[in-house]
C-alpha cells in the first residue's frame, strides 16, 4: 500500500549515495582522530546521531595527546638549554 505522501523510501541509487557519504564522512574523522593522538576507530562514532554536532564541541576544549606531547618536548629541550 502507498503512503500518504506516494512514497515508498530510498531508491537504489540514494542508497548508495548515503553509504558513500557515510564513508567518507568516517574515513575522514578517522584520519583527522589518528593526527589529533586519538584511536582512529573514534571516527565510527561519526556515524552516531547528534554526533556531528557533539563530537566537534567537545573537541574544541579538551586538550590533545599530540599537544600534551609537543608541550612536554618544548619543557624538556628548555630544560636542557639551561
Amino acid at each position: 500500500m502507498e503512503s500518504v505522501l506516494g512514497f515508498f523510501g530510498p531508491g537504489p541509487a540514494e542508497v548508495i549515495l548515503i553509504i558513500f557519504i557515510a564513508s567518507v564522512k568516517v574515513f575522514s574523522f578517522c584520519r583527522i582522530f589518528s593526527r589529533m593522538g586519538y584511536s582512529s576507530a573514534f571516527g565510527l562514532l561519526m556515524l552516531l546521531p547528534l554526533s556531528e554536532v557533539v563530537i566537534p564541541l567537545i573537541l574544541a576544549v579538551i586538550d590533545w595527546p599530540v599537544s600534551k606531547e609537543l608541550r612536554l618536548l618544548k619543557q624538556e629541550q628548555s630544560g636542557n638549554s639551561e
